[in-house]
């Protein structure tokens, strides 16, 4: 057999590098039953303090009492046991409070006092950090996510702070809380089912299948007793198939920042999304990037999918064992048609979770800085359809009632009836001076709206166009609305501006 020979400088430089340059090792460090030397008493060093104490380490502080901010005076206060895993000593440091310790740590003013710090623990052998001082840290603390035993890290080298922490924010955002337990259940059962499975597509199949329930449900009672027999049984063949499951999100308006916490995890450990033509490009940036995507459009005036053909696709997906995301614009249980779908569903027995969103009403009020139920002006709020599924107004409702000002009244999908509505409304009875309001894509970057009077709507809504979705407000709630669009055009116009 040939004998391999070394690479030749060239073959090393054209051979791609398994790991691109580091600017720092991320190690996880174990501080169980360790000591660390701190000194300073400002805030900074209390949060060092409190990381340290939760990593299970005895912190001696050295710090003279007058020269502790409140924050550290407090921790100290709580933890004034003899036991306590915080030692205070009432004086500076010096280069003799190294001993035994595993880090060292120093909060100061000056580069002076923070070169000699880590010199002097340079010297006895102990990693040195200097908080907020790069030059003279041996090792530096990241942005923490903690769902301990699992716990991530974010470092940016010490060049930008901000960053790091605006980038836990989002990692936050994906991790459940429940994540915290699970890996607690993993790291209980793991030699149990390591005994029990070979290693390989054995243990690898229950792992997989373990990690599929972290980011979908909460463990319950007893469910590492379960995930141990399962392992027992983890390759027989099932003698009857996974049903999958269906969550209908509500994507909100628009604005990819207004989704909750639960929609973008459940968006993250979908399957299957089937979406509305009316969700935005942002929001389905924030689903998982292996799910299929289908798009179901239901839009007004346009070609869009059978309902029916919509509730037979979710079935025949949970069936096949799949994670589906009904994902809808706005709030799925308004207008929504969410009702018909949850019923299919049920008669299935598939499992249905509803996760809420921003409806446009509410969006629509935080855009304008206004309140829907203003005690001044308004006594309740009501949504109502703007057309029929001829695409009218809907024959059954009480135009009395509706001329109310004093009630806040939304339209949803009211465009294309918008002089419908002001002529049923103004015919029984409500002034044509009653504040109105016209927003067009809401919270999008292609968002129109008109504040005015109930009169000149039909004339504003011809000018806003129908092409995307419309939402109409009309009563006394939007009257601060209307005195600031009054104010920002001539005196003499009547017409509120567009734009």
């Amino acid at each position: 057999m040939e004998a391999l020979q070394p690479l030749r400088n060239d073959e090393r430089r054209s051979t791609p590098a398994r790991m691109e340059p580091l600017a720092k090792l991320p190690v996880f460090f174990g501080l169980e039953g360790k000591q660390v030397v701190l000194a300073g008493g400002s805030d900074g060093a209390a949060w060092k303090a409190e990381l340290l104490i939760a990593c299970g380490a005895t912190v001696r502080l050295y710090c003279p009492k007058d020269e502790l901010g409140d924050v550290m005076r407090n921790l100290i206060a709580q933890h004034s046991d003899e036991n306590s895993p915080l030692i205070h000593h009432d004086r500076p440091w010096s280069i003799d409070i190294f001993e035994n310790a595993a880090l060292a740590l120093l909060d100061c003013e000056t580069n002076e006092e923070a070169k000699a710090f880590y010199c002097a623990a340079k010297a006895a052998g102990v990693p040195v950090n200097v908080i907020d001082k790069p030059a003279f840290c041996q090792f530096q603390f990241g942005s923490i996510v903690n769902r301990s035993p699992v716990v991530i890290a974010i470092s940016t080298d010490g060049a930008a702070p901000i960053l790091a922490q605006a980038i836990r924010r989002r990692i936050e955002t994906l991790l459940p809380p429940a994540l915290k337990a699970w890996a607690g259940i993993a790291q209980s059962i793991r030699e149990a089912v390591n005994e029990r499975l070979k290693p390989g597509t054995e243990r690898r199949t229950f792992w997989e299948r373990f990690v599929d329930r972290v980011f979908r449900e909460v463990p319950a009672e007893g469910v590492a007793e379960q995930l141990i027999a399962d392992a027992e049984h983890i390759m027989q063949p099932e003698t009857a198939p996974m049903v999958g499951r269906v969550t209908l999100v509500g994507a909100g308006p628009g604005d990819a920042e207004l989704l909750t916490l639960k929609a973008v995890r459940a968006l993250q450990a979908a399957d299957v999304i089937l979406f509305d033509d009316l969700v935005s490009g942002d929001v389905l940036e924030l689903a998982r990037r292996e799910a299929k995507r289908m798009l179901v459009g239901k839009r007004g005036g346009r070609e869009s999918c059978k309902q029916e053909d919509i509730n037979a696709t979710m079935i025949s997906l949970a069936k096949a064992g799949k994670r589906v995301v009904r994902l809808k614009s706005g709030d799925p249980m308004i207008f929504g048609r969410a009702g018909e779908e949850i019923e299919s569903l049920e008669r299935e027995g598939i499992p249905v979770e509803i996760v809420p969103g921003v409806t446009a009403a509410t969006a629509m009020a935080a855009r304008l800085g206004v309140s829907l139920t203003h005690r001044d002006h308004a006594q309740s709020v009501r949504f109502v359809t703007g057309h029929s599924r001829k695409g009218e107004l809907p024959s059954d409702l009480d135009w009395s009632k509706l001329a109310d000002a004093s009630v806040t009244t939304v339209f949803y999908m009211g465009g294309r009836t918008a002089a419908a509505i002001t002529e049923k409304l103004t015919g029984n009875g409500m002034s044509a001076q009653t504040p109105a309001v016209i927003f067009s894509a809401i919270a999008r970057e292609d968002e129109r709206r008109w504040v005015g009077r109930l009169v000149d709507m039909p004339a504003a809504m011809a000018e806003i166009g129908y092409e995307n979705p419309v939402l109409i407000g009309i009563g006394d709630a939007f009257v601060k609305a209307l005195k600031d669009a009054d104010q920002q055009r001539p005196a003499e116009s009547q017409q509120a501006a567009i734009g």
